[in-house]
């Protein structure tokens, strides 16, 4: 990879540092050529220290090591994008990220619909929704549904209309979303049995 250290005044490219496993953006900190080649010998992000005008190894005092998993430049070679697995929080705060969010994995357009199915689970008798009347119901009647949708797959996965056989899987996967909240549970629950079982 042939970065440009150039651009700047300051001879330093931003360093974007994002979660190999949950994809969440944790920190930003700057490199110089020093700090990036330090970085690919000893796998441990190390950044040009602006305030300390030298090399800092994040976690070199806490024990929050970046161990390095992989790194990408920007189009113009001058940003790069570092995937790391941390050892512990990565803010000097304490928290997980510098924006104060929680290092979880999102599912994009699934996470969302989990909130939505979570607010029509809190708002209850307030909701005219679908999801809030399967909460209303209770948990026999959404595990029934769950089956009736899973078989409803099952006999589609035999047929050869596949429009028919996704439509019938979005159906299960909706209606087990629907099954896990009410039962207290989401997606990154059952991601994190998986990576167990991996």
């Amino acid at each position: 990879m042939k970065l440009d250290f150039t651009k700047n005044i300051d001879a330093l490219i931003p360093a974007i540092i994002q979660d190999a496993t949950t994809n969440t953006v944790l920190m930003l900190g700057y490199m110089n050529e020093e700090a990036y080649h330090q970085t690919i010998s000893t796998q441990k992000v190390t950044f040009f220290s602006r305030t300390k005008n030298r090399l800092w190894t994040k976690g070199e005092e806490s024990g929050n090591f970046l161990n390095l998993v992989s790194m990408e430049a920007d189009c113009d070679n001058d940003t790069l994008l570092i995937q790391v697995i941390p050892t512990g929080p990565v803010c000097h705060t304490g928290a997980d990220t510098c924006w104060q969010q929680p290092n979880k994995t999102k599912f994009g357009f699934l996470s969302e619909l989990e909130n939505t199915i979570q607010v029509r689970k809190e708002n209850g008798k307030n909701e005219t929704s679908y999801v809030a009347s399967l909460f209303a119901k209770g948990i026999n009647k959404i595990a029934q549904k769950v089956g009736e949708e899973a078989i409803e797959m099952i006999i589609e996965a035999k047929d050869s209309n596949d429009a028919l056989f996704l439509n019938e899987s979005a159906d299960l996967l909706f209606h087990y979303l629907i099954l896990l909240h009410a039962k207290g549970f989401e997606l990154n629950d059952i991601v994190e049995i998986l990576k167990q079982r991996r």
